[in-house]
C-alpha cells in the first residue's frame, strides 16, 4: 500500500480544520445564509470535523524514528 506524503496530509488536515469551524458557525448560526444555519446537527458535527483534522495535522508534523 503507498504511504500517503506529509503535504499531502497536512492539506486534508487543514482543510477538515477549516471545514469543521465553518460549519460550526455556521451551525450556532454566526454564519448566515445556508441551510445549515442554525442547526444543531452542524453545531456539533463540526467541531468534531475540526478535532480530526487537527489530528491528522498533528500526526502529519511529527517526525518519525527509523529504529
Amino acid at each position: 500500500m503507498a504511504t500517503v506524503t506529509r503535504p499531502v496530509l497536512l492539506g486534508v488536515g487543514a482543510l477538515l480544520v477549516i471545514v469543521g469551524l465553518v460549519w460550526f458557525l455556521q451551525g450556532i448560526d454566526v454564519l448566515g445564509g445556508s441551510g445549515m444555519s442554525g442547526k444543531t446537527l452542524w453545531a456539533v458535527v463540526g467541531p468534531i470535523v475540526a478535532i480530526v483534522g487537527a489530528a491528522i495535522l498533528v500526526g502529519a508534523t511529527r517526525t518519525r524514528r527509523d529504529t
